[in-house]
């Protein structure tokens, strides 16, 4: 479990941040090469972010083009009551199902918006149903936006150009 204790997020330390973001794959010689580091020194400092929290996962992008059927949407959510008791049960709902990959409280007349991957939309419209039907979770409206074209895929953060807290 990462300790969450901050460390100085210095220049090396922000390279390595945007490097392993972006190539999560990278070997610890080439990142400690890509930082101007010694390979020892390139581990310790990767480690210590790790453990205080700064990154927390790595995975690779498949192409589901290529590897097996599926559709994808984004689906909207709003809430009859959007008190935190409402929506922190509704989070709840929607962290355990892993065809919901992300889910985001939005402001303006639509609570929260989920990007999906079910197998079809037969399956996305069930899981939705699933949702919808409980009624503890105060759902006053579901809109499915299927997604009919992947134009630009996530490539990560633009790190380097947001501002770094001190």
């Amino acid at each position: 479990m990462p300790s969450k204790k901050p460390i100085k997020l210095d220049a090396i330390n922000r390279k390595i941040l945007a490097t392993i973001h972006l190539q999560s794959d990278i070997t610890n010689a080439k990142l400690a090469e890509a930082v101007n580091l010694s390979p020892a020194a390139c581990s310790q400092r990767t480690h210590a972010l790790k453990e205080a929290g700064y990154y927390f996962n790595c995975h690779a992008e498949v192409d589901l083009d290529r590897i097996c059927e599926h559709v994808m949407a984004y689906v909207e959510f709003t809430l009859s009551d959007n008190g935190l008791k409402s929506r922190r049960k509704f989070e709840a709902a929607i962290e355990v199902i892993p065809e919901f990959m992300d889910c985001l409280r939005l402001g303006g007349t639509t609570d929260y918006i989920s990007f999906t991957c079910c197998t079809n939309i037969a399956e996305l419209n069930r899981i939705c149903d699933e949702v919808s039907a409980n009624e503890s979770l105060d759902i006053q409206k579901i809109v499915i936006r299927p997604v009919l074209e992947r134009s630009k895929f996530y490539l990560g953060y633009p790190i380097a150009k947001l501002k770094w807290l001190e």
